[in-house]
């Protein structure tokens, strides 16, 4: 099972409102590409697709394809500020490994 943190479901929801157009939750997903082979992806969504795993957390709605549920299940998403920035972090029990800056990973 994916999770959100309660400050990852908080600033998804922060997002939403902020938008002039309705979206329904967030699209998670996992591609090829990056330094290490594999890059998160997070967007917002208006709807949901026809083989779409749908999690729902605290009124959040997370929508996940089935490819990149191989490479998620298990995840935890958080929401980070520190001195570099801020944004979402993924703690995936699924990677073997990431690179150097963290935007990409590997299993």
């Amino acid at each position: 099972m994916i999770t959100l943190t309660d400050r990852a479901v908080e600033k998804v929801k922060e997002f939403i409102t902020q938008q002039e157009q309705a979206y329904s939750g967030v699209r998670l997903a996992v591609v090829a590409g990056g330094c290490s082979g594999f890059e998160y992806r997070m967007k917002l969504e208006t709807s949901r697709q026809d083989d779409d795993q749908i999690i729902e957390q605290d009124g959040v709605q997370v929508f996940v394809d089935p490819q990149s549920l191989l490479y998620l299940e298990g995840t935890e998403v958080d929401f980070v500020e520190s001195i570099q920035g801020s944004g979402f972090s993924f703690r995936n029990p699924n990677s073997t490994g990431s690179c150097g800056c963290g935007e990409s990973f590997h299993v």
